[in-house]
């Protein structure tokens, strides 16, 4: 286990860890491999919930059921996915077959409908195959398990073009007793701030109000999920949902709470790392890439910069060629839409600065070359503006991006 401020990172942890939560995955028949493609995290009790979704204007049916589910009660107990359809645009039978779910996994874990969330990744526009997913949920009781092996299955379920799983968990003290927080990801192609195809579930045991994790999530997905980017596409289908069974025994978390701050921390570092796995895993990807934007006039302006940035193709496709052009790079800050001192800019590449005052500066282009050629890479960007930063991540731009998703429905 690794210590991380207040909290302390659990290896190995899964949705599973924290108290009352149970997981499972199966293979429906959706996805042409034997890879699980239905899967399902099942609290002992009604868990306080809270989501965030795409705000792309075509909403695929699942996340409207899941809204609804939450704003009844802001409670769920179940919460089921399935991948290789995503059961978008596909108009009113879509949406029925979103209900049908909703009612077959309620019935199948004894829960009232309004304490199921529901939620689809994979291909738009096809009708979801629901005799398979039928005889999926009927299934699934018997493979849902508080083990870590349970969390390993779900995860492996939540995967389309994904080519390893995204997980975390820690621990912290609040209020004397022992608090989980534990998350679990999809996400590799069409990912870009403001969600993107990505599907995040974080489970906690601890005693918090809905309200509270609503207006916690909020927060940190503006600051981690809402600052990657792969390709620049935002899917119909993102959702990241947060349930807290309150098994841990603490008193009720929420602003004001002298535990507060150490929660949110951990909340924030569980959201972290799940969106620099998602990054990390762009589809085609060699290198994770992290801008950071220091000194600017505000935190808006900064995550607005950051995130041009880690967005420009010409910037992700000179990483992917280690090519140290930084000119790439300057002209992505400059067209942010956010005003910037054209005299006072510094960029660096990990520790190779290349413009300092706006003004080249004379580096080592094998050095730089060498660096690039990392599974990592840094561009540090200072604007002497101001007091506020930001981070972005993404990942290069390379050849088989464009192989897979020239084929991605075959």
């Amino acid at each position: 286990m690794a210590q991380q401020n207040e909290f302390v990172v659990v290896e190995n942890g899964s949705v599973t860890t924290p108290k009352g939560f149970r997981a499972g995955g199966l293979h429906c028949g959706l996805k042409k491999t034997e890879r699980n493609d239905l899967g399902v995290i099942v609290c002992d009790v009604p868990a306080a919930a809270a989501g965030v979704y795409t705000l792309n204007s075509f909403q695929a049916a699942p996340l409207q059921v899941t809204k609804e589910s939450i704003a009844a009660e802001g409670k769920l107990q179940v919460m089921l996915v399935n991948s290789g359809n995503a059961n978008a645009c596909t108009g009113k039978q879509g949406e029925e077959d979103a209900r049908t779910m909703r009612s077959l996994a309620a019935k199948a874990f004894g829960v009232p409908d309004h304490y199921v969330g529901v939620t689809s990744t994979g291909v738009i526009g096809e009708l979801l195959k629901m005799d398979k997913v039928s005889a999926g949920i009927a299934g699934l009781p018997t493979r849902v398990s508080a083990s870590d092996e349970g969390g390993e299955q779900f995860s492996q379920a939540i995967l389309t073009t994904d080519l390893v799983k995204k997980t975390v968990c820690v621990k912290l003290t609040v209020g004397g007793q022992t608090v989980h927080i534990a998350g679990a990801a999809k996400g590799s192609g069409m990912i870009h701030p403001n969600m993107a195809t990505m599907l995040g579930f974080i489970t906690t045991d601890a005693a918090v109000s809905s309200a509270a994790l609503q207006q916690l999530l909020n927060g940190v997905t503006d600051s981690t999920f809402n600052m990657i980017t792969v390709d620049g596409d935002t899917s119909t289908n993102d959702m990241v949902v947060v349930m807290a069974s309150g098994l841990a025994g603490n008193d009720e978390l929420g602003e004001g709470h002298a535990d507060w701050e150490a929660f949110a921390a951990g909340f924030r570092y569980v959201g972290e790392v799940l969106a620099k796995a998602i990054a990390r895993d762009g589809e085609g990807a060699t290198k994770l890439i992290e801008v950071s934007v220091v000194h600017a006039e505000s935190e808006e302006a900064a995550r607005a910069i950051a995130k041009t940035v880690i967005g420009s193709s010409l910037v992700k496709s000179a990483c992917f060629g280690a090519d140290a052009n930084w000119g790439r790079i300057i002209a992505a800050v400059g067209r942010s839409g956010y005003p910037v001192n054209t005299e006072t800019v510094d960029i660096r590449l990990g520790d190779i600065v290349t413009l300092e005052q706006s003004r080249p500066v004379k580096f080592d282009e094998e050095k730089a070359a060498a660096y690039l050629k990392g599974d990592f890479v840094l561009i540090h960007i200072d604007l002497h503006m101001g007091n506020s930063s930001a981070t972005a991540w993404g990942c290069d731009l390379t050849y088989d991006y464009v192989r897979i998703n020239a084929a991605y429905r075959t």
